[in-house]
Parts: structure tokens; sequence; C-alpha cells
């Protein structure tokens, strides 16, 4: 199996971990520290050191309650750094749903579209294109389908109900068919059960048990457990009241463990914060699998 992204074929028959670059003051847990075009490129290249295999840029925090930010803002916030970053030899994902930001990234090289409204959101603008448009004119970039229930600013407030495995089943069952219909080849397509975008922590360890249903839909999967709320809900460090110095240590060894699950129980990709970590654990894992293929 692979993914197709713009420049790269990325090899999936190993799990590849995916670095997280906040390029925001305001993300949950990282908010600020990597704000600026030379600080965030130093975080990339820190990240790359450590062994992430994929970058993933984001201009716009999508943590609960988080207040969108303008079209313009995000460009100013993205598009330096991208232009910067896509000179570093890896592939460049770019955590956006606003059909303008994925238009722009792309024309400046960037390899995959992560979209947390799986490519539902319309242009802003009277005339110009959608999400799905945008992605289905670029001939080849890799994309990545998530399921978010309701939207970050009311998603914790109003959490799902009922049975989270076939609701979010049935939803990425029927985006990647959308998606393939107007023309996107199966290979570009991941997707992703959006962990903490409007579930409970029960729904959320559920939807990790359950995995393999999701695998069934035959698309790499690509996971994001790092330091979510849930981890910190089995912790009991405090939740959205703890500083954010203490979500990033006390749930750094929690985020590599639910990683390394992610990945046991099938997973191709796992986007992360810490990285050295979730690649050791990875590590130790594919040292013990060799010697059972023995």
């Amino acid at each position: 199996m692979h993914w197709q992204t713009s420049r790269f074929q990325i090899d999936l028959t190993h799990p590849k971990v995916m670095g997280i670059v906040n390029v925001t003051p305001d993300s949950f847990s990282d908010g600020g520290r990597f704000n600026g075009v030379s600080r965030a490129l130093a975080h990339c290249e820190a990240l790359l050191t450590q062994g992430a295999d994929i970058l993933d840029l984001g201009a716009e925090s999508t943590r609960p309650g988080a207040v969108a930010v303008p079209l313009e803002q995000e460009l100013q916030r993205l598009l330096p750094v991208l232009t910067e970053a896509v000179k570093l030899g890896v592939p460049i994902s770019i955590d956006t749903y606003k059909p303008e930001v994925m238009q722009a990234a792309l024309d400046l090289g960037a390899d995959i579209i992560n979209d947390i409204w799986a490519l539902r959101f319309p242009a802003a603008l009277a005339g110009g294109k959608s999400a799905t448009e945008v992605v289905t004119a670029h001939p080849a970039c890799g994309v990545c389908l998530m399921h978010m229930h309701r939207d970050p600013q009311s998603m914790q407030a109003l959490p799902m109900h009922g049975d989270v495995n076939a609701q979010v089943l049935a939803f990425l069952k029927r985006e990647s068919e959308r998606v393939k219909a107007v023309g996107v080849n199966f290979y570009r397509i991941l997707l992703d059960p959006g962990i903490g975008f409007g579930k409970t922590p029960e729904q959320n360890f559920s939807l990790l048990a359950n995995q393999d249903a999701l695998l069934a839909l035959g698309h790499g999967l690509l996971v994001g457990w790092s330091r979510k709320r849930s981890l910190g809900w089995v912790l009991g460090d405090g939740g959205e009241h703890a500083a954010a110095d203490l979500v990033a240590h006390r749930r750094a060894v929690a985020s590599a463990v639910a990683a390394l699950l992610a990945v046991e129980r099938g997973a191709h990709v796992v986007r992360v914060h810490d990285v050295r970590e979730t690649v050791d654990a990875i590590k130790v894992w594919q040292a013990v699998q060799s010697q059972v293929a023995h």
C-alpha cells in the first residue's frame, strides 16, 4: 500500500510518523512556541532529526472552542513557513479546511491536504472553488479526510450520541466514495476517525479498540491521539484547565502509547507532537514483530 502525494509516493507498508508544526499562537498544548518563520522552521528541522517522516503545518488552531481565523491571517502565518519547508526534502502536509488556503499551499508545492472537514467546505468567495474542487483539480496531491462531529466551536459542548463506530465508519465510507466519484485517485486518500473531534473519552477509546472496522474500507488510516483530552481524562491531569507545559510533559508518554496502540491495530500514519518518543516506541514494537515473523 502507498499514499500518492504531490512529490512523493509514501510507502505505507511500515508505519509513518507525521510531526505537528503549529504555526499558531493558540494551539492547546504548544501555542505560540513555534509561531513565526524562523522558530517554525527550526522546529521542522528538529522533528526531522527526531525521525519524522512527514511534516504537518497548521496555521489555525482546531482545539475545542477555538475561534476561526480569517483567511488572510491564516495565509500570512502559513505561506512564509511553507515556502521554506518544501525545500526540506520530505512530504509537507497542510492542516486546513479553507479551499483558498489549500490552493495557495498546493501552488507552493505542498504534498498533502489534511482536512478536518473532509473536503466539505465551500469557497469563501462567490465563484471560487470548493475544497473538493481544489483537490480534484490537482493531479496528484494526497488528502486526508477526517470525521468531525459539528465544528470546533461546539463539538465538545455537544458530543456525539449513539454508536460512534458505526457513525464514523458510515461517514468515512460516504465521503471517500464521494471524493473518488469526482476523480480523486484511491491511492491519494487516507482516512482519519477524528479522535477528540466531538467525541467523549469513552467514544475515542472505542474507536481505537474497534479500529479494524475502519481498515476494512481499504484506504490507509491516519490517527491523531497526541496530547488529546481523552488521555488527560485517563491520567487525571486537569484536562482543559491544565497548563500547556503540564499537558506537554504529562501526556507525552501516554501519547506515544496511544500512537503505538493505533499502529499495532493497523494505523498507517500517526500524527504526533512528540516525535522522538513515538519513533522510539515504534522501533521497539518493530523489533518484537521481526522476531514474531521468524
